[in-house]
């Protein structure tokens, strides 16, 4: 069962308010991104927020799962939170910024 694209604008809606915040469709599932940062999955219309310490702090209550089979644990914020716009814009502000930048890409042969 793929994530069902009202969820994904559910969740865009209540992160309007970080800026910069984008959702791009992989595999079959959506990658959430803030700015050029992959800082979150949404698997099966579930959001997996990739574990920093500081985004461990602020939710300490979420279990850590994996997104899908084979995956590194991230922590797994419930439906009932995605409510509370305003700590979960906190908790991806916090994740963004813990995070390293993406290694540059290179360039493609031709």
């Amino acid at each position: 069962m793929a994530t069902d694209p009202r969820t994904i604008e559910h969740l865009l809606e209540q992160l309007s308010s970080v800026g910069g915040v984008s959702a791009r469709k992989m595999f079959g599932e959506y990658g959430v991104f803030c700015g050029d940062k992959m800082v979150a999955l949404v698997c099966k219309d579930e959001l997996f927020v990739k574990p920093t310490e500081p985004g461990r702090a602020l939710a300490k209550e979420a279990p850590s799962a994996p997104p899908y089979p084979g995956a590194k644990p991230c922590l797994q914020i419930s439906a009932d939170q995605w409510d509370d716009a305003d700590w979960l814009c906190e908790l991806i502000k916090v994740t963004a910024t813990a995070l390293p930048a993406p290694k540059p890409k290179r360039p493609r042969k031709s």
